[in-house]
């Protein structure tokens, strides 16, 4: 068993605060990510678990282990990092078997190891070149075998694939979930591509400021993020949070977003908010739940008339952005439907999906 456990874990630099009370549970075989924007404490949790930092408060354990002393060679984890760090002079062979020959293991044994990875990452052919000879891709998959022949209790990513270019970056996204299910050890990434982290993870933890702001599968935290940061930080493009007025309406609530634009709150969601009737409060709501309207919808959502600033054609689909009371809102439509950029269109939101926040405490009611 490989699980990792992280308790009231803290880093200061001088008086800097890099890293503050993180707690987390990592179960054997789980894929968690950490994102979060540059500066959050992601890379500096990671390279505390790796042993590369000295933690200033808390306990980290492996497999059940403190390990809040042991140096990284006896933590029994391997680290694949931004930069490939591989030895230009040796052969891939020998690169993926360099730290196997240090820890003296029999040579049918390393030969074994290194053909297994090879197989695995689909790098059987280039075993005998040397690093300037392969292109990005191929070093990242090199210096993933590297970590793979390890055999280690714990993988450790810090931002892999930051080097690569966007197509190459999909594509190794699939690579890493792959091998992920053909090799299921315990695996901790870091990136600040958030939409890495959604397609990899089996949980997400989103960091700020050193905190950790919430954990959860991708699914929790797009459809039900808990603070403000992470409504606005997870989702491409991100959702709309307009200022907004919650007023009672009868036996209902109306949201008001301007003197021209009000939606009646769904009545599944009434009774969650009708305690902060009269407040100034965040609409968050997502791009692709503001659309043209369609007729096979049979009414779900309100309909309002905007004017249309910019119009960007996505291909598959189409970003319209416009103006509410001073706040930019972006929506998404099918490619056909969009009309010019200063012209009206009437365009559909869908309640049922919103979210309330409160500005004050920067809480998802």
């Amino acid at each position: 068993m490989a699980e990792v456990t992280l308790r009231n874990v803290g880093k200061r630099y001088d008086d800097v605060v890099a890293v503050s009370n993180v707690n987390l549970d990592i179960p054997n075989q789980e894929f968690v990510v950490l994102v979060g924007p540059s500066g959050c404490g992601k890379s500096t949790t990671l390279r505390m678990i790796a042993g590369l930092e000295e933690i200033t408060d808390g306990e980290i354990s492996i497999g059940g282990t403190v390990v809040n002393d042991l140096p990284p060679k006896d933590r029994d984890i391997a680290m694949v990092f931004q930069n490939y760090a591989l030895y230009p002079h040796m052969t891939v062979a020998e690169n993926m078997s360099f730290g196997l020959k240090l820890r003296k293991f029999p040579k049918a044994e390393i030969k074994e190891r290194v053909d297994n990875a090879a197989r695995i990452l689909d790098i059987t052919e280039l075993l005998a070149r040397r690093p300037k000879q392969l292109s990005g891709g191929q070093r990242q998959r090199v210096a993933m075998g590297r970590a793979i022949v390890r055999n280690p209790k714990v993988f450790l990513f810090d931002e892999p694939l930051s080097n690569l270019d966007a197509k190459l970056r999909v594509q190794m996204r699939t690579e890493i979930k792959r091998v992920h299910q053909k090799v299921k050890t315990t695996t901790v990434y870091v990136t600040h591509d958030q939409v890495e982290a959604m397609t990899l993870a089996d949980r997400v933890v989103v960091m700020n400021g050193g905190r950790i702001e919430q954990i959860g599968t991708p699914n929790e935290l797009y459809h039900h993020p808990k603070t403000r940061f992470v409504a606005s930080f997870i989702g491409s493009p991100a959702m709309n949070l307009i200022p907004a007025k919650l007023e009672g309406n009868g036996s209902g609530l109306t949201i008001r977003l301007s003197n021209k634009l009000s939606f009646q709150v769904p009545e599944s969601r009434a009774a969650r908010y009708r305690g902060h009737t009269g407040k100034d409060l965040l609409l968050g709501l997502r791009p692709e739940h503001i659309t043209e309207t369609r007729g096979s919808e049979n009414g779900v959502g309100q309909e309002f008339t905007i004017t249309l600033d910019v119009v960007e054609p996505m291909g598959m689909e189409t970003m319209v952005f416009f103006t509410v009371d001073g706040t930019e809102v972006c929506g998404r439509v099918e490619p056909t439907a969009a009309k010019a950029s200063g012209e009206p269109m009437r365009l559909r939101a869908n309640l049922d999906h919103m979210h309330l926040i409160d500005p004050a405490s920067n809480a998802v009611l």
